[in-house]
């Protein structure tokens, strides 16, 4: 297991090379500049500019300063928000988004493993139609058309929440809902499979023959094997809800780092642009590793491979 966590991390640093190299180069290959929006300056004023953010240099010698830059943990001046550096925005709004995605990712696991268990336990009767039917239209509706319609109902039409912000606890609620509602349909599904198929194992019929509370059945013998699939699927799960929130994030005016990626993509601020692509991989490759490790923990195979 140690040899496995070792080589994973020493995978991350090639990936994250790549990373910051293709986003660099990607960034300055889009039409327009960072001061293209500003009010019109002359010449000199421009000139200067460039030589403070060191955009006169060669491109080349701009990438190996930044890839230095990355390694002392200097992700460089925002060429937008010059009140404070890339990192020092980054740490103010990513908590917003950790918190966010946290929601989000409850949301989705109450929700898919309470309607994956309910189902897998009446298959084929109406408690497993209804919720994956339910599922079936969370995965087909993305999360740009479902934040809208839950703002719309429950916002414009019911007045019960508010349409947007980041203050109140009332404001996290369709934020939430929004970003894990696809995923909890995807994970009521695979809860429901898992589920069948370890419910039609030997030693579940052998617990059930020996007087065993189906409740125990199927929370203490069952669940450990059913959910496994659901475990794989979490760290796909968790990049794609903190990725998701860049749409969401924008749609509620919620005050995080998907966000303030946006602005920067629009505003072409580069060092913006690639310190946030650099931090949400960061994050991804942690999430996935650790759900890798925890479904080896579930699957005792998996660590004798």
């Amino acid at each position: 297991m140690t040899r496995y966590i070792i080589k994973r991390i020493f995978e991350f640093i090639p990936v994250l090379f790549a990373i910051i190299t293709l986003t660099f180069f990607l960034v300055r290959v889009a039409p327009g500049g960072p001061f293209d929006a500003d009010k019109r300056v002359s010449p000199e004023a421009q000139k200067r500019l460039e030589q403070y953010y060191k955009l006169d240099r060669p491109l080349y010698r701009q990438y190996f300063d930044y890839l230095g830059g990355v390694v002392r943990g200097d992700l460089g001046p925002s060429f937008k928000k010059s009140s404070r550096s890339v990192r020092e925005w980054i740490l103010l709004r990513l908590p917003v988004s950790l918190e966010l995605g946290a929601y989000g990712l409850l949301v989705a696991l109450a929700l898919g493993l309470g309607a994956g268990l309910l189902a897998s336990l009446r298959p084929n009767s109406a408690l497993d139609h209804a919720p994956m039917s339910l599922a079936m239209i969370g995965i087909c509706v993305p999360n740009f058309v479902l934040g809208p319609l839950l703002v719309l109902v429950f916002a414009s039409w019911l007045g019960w929440l508010p349409v947007a912000g980041w203050r109140t606890p009332a404001d996290r609620i369709l934020p939430s809902l929004t970003l894990g509602a696809m995923y909890a349909a995807y994970i009521a599904r695979l809860t429901r499979a898992g589920m069948l198929e370890v419910l039609a194992q030997d030693f579940i019929r052998t617990a059930r023959a020996k007087g065993m509370r189906e409740a125990r059945v199927v929370l203490r013998h069952a669940l450990r094997g059913g959910i496994q699939p659901v475990v794989a699927f979490l760290g796909p799960a968790i990049a794609g809800i903190l990725t998701g929130s860049f749409v969401v994030e924008t749609v509620f005016a919620v005050p995080g780092l998907g966000r303030e990626f946006v602005e920067a993509a629009f505003n072409r601020d580069y060092t913006m642009v690639i310190g946030t692509v650099l931090v949400y991989a960061l994050l991804v490759m942690t999430l996935n590793l650790a759900a890798d490790l925890a479904n080896a923990w579930l699957d005792p195979r998996i660590r004798n491979r």
